[in-house]
């Protein structure tokens, strides 16, 4: 995977080192990873924005994959966006980058989300698949919500579900290596099957379910927007379309400038299932929205 590519583990903040890869040349593109992916996901749609002039970066988010795995704490706060926001500033800043675009696919799109919010002199732009903004989400949530998503509050509510998932990761998590590719999935059957990934991942759920939305609540009472530009991305056989109509009005809500939008024929997996289609579109808004 990644031929070309270096990879790393940088330090980001005491105790914590995001492991991943970054290749080629050109303004940033920071590539963020959902649950229970790992940097691995974007396999191959990173060689190719690297290909088409871009410097990109994919890092295991904290916690998952191969990236430090800190104690988690009783707020939720270690595992929160603004946390991992946090991260992906200091890991761009130790690459050498102040200024970059950011991606994030389902949990990565909120990490992505909060690093725009609270770094808004160094994101250039933001790209979100999959996804509105968690306090959106929840105040949306209702009784076929809970039941079409209803591991969202077993893993960030039930005291259980670290003890039932390491039961059997890979029966949890029936990852699929025809629809992966062999790397990728190697790679991210190891990381769930360690006990502390595990633990992160629930973690940020938990944050998800507490302190994130209280993050997004408080930066709309203050008024507070993106003001990079923004695509809003989203699959055609996975339910945001289906849940949200036009799941871009809701961030144009957020945003400053106008939101454009891109619908990619695949289920959730994006990256996996329609990789050439997701190049193609953030590409086409990167072009548009950057100077080379």
């Amino acid at each position: 995977m990644f031929s070309g590519f270096d990879e790393w583990d940088i330090e980001t903040a005491p105790g914590v080192a995001l492991h991943g890869r970054s290749g080629g040349e050109g303004p940033a593109v920071l590539l963020l990873h959902g649950h229970p992916r790992t940097h691995a996901t974007w396999y191959r749609v990173a060689p190719a924005l690297a290909e088409q002039g871009y410097f990109v970066v994919c890092p295991d988010m904290r916690g998952y994959g191969s990236s430090s795995k800190p104690e988690p704490d009783d707020e939720h706060l270690v595992y929160c966006d603004r946390a991992m926001a946090g991260d992906f500033a200091a890991l761009m800043s130790a690459l050498g980058r102040e200024a970059f675009a950011v991606v994030g696919h389902d949990r990565g799109a909120y990490a992505a989300f909060r690093t725009a919010m609270d770094h808004p002199e160094r994101v250039s732009a933001l790209a979100v698949c999959d996804g509105v903004p968690i306090v959106e989400t929840l105040e949306r949530a209702d009784a076929a919500f809970a039941a079409a998503w209803w591991h969202w509050f077993f893993l960030g509510a039930s005291p259980h579900a670290e003890r039932v998932i390491t039961a059997d990761p890979l029966a949890w998590y029936r990852l699929d290596e025809a629809a992966m590719g062999a790397d990728n999935h190697a790679y991210t059957s190891a990381a769930v099957t360690d006990p502390r990934t595990v633990r992160a991942m629930v973690e940020d759920y938990r944050a998800g379910l507490a302190v994130d939305p209280r993050h997004d609540a408080a930066d709309r009472e203050a008024g507070r927007r993106v003001r990079a530009p923004v695509l809003a991305m989203w699959s055609s056989r996975d339910d945001t379309g289906r849940r949200y109509g036009d799941p871009g009005a809701i961030w144009e809500t957020w945003c400053e400038q106008q939101v454009r939008r891109a619908v990619v024929d695949s289920g959730h997996h994006m990256a996996e299932e329609a990789p050439g289609q997701v190049t193609t579109a953030l590409a086409a808004f990167l072009a548009a929205v950057l100077a080379k």
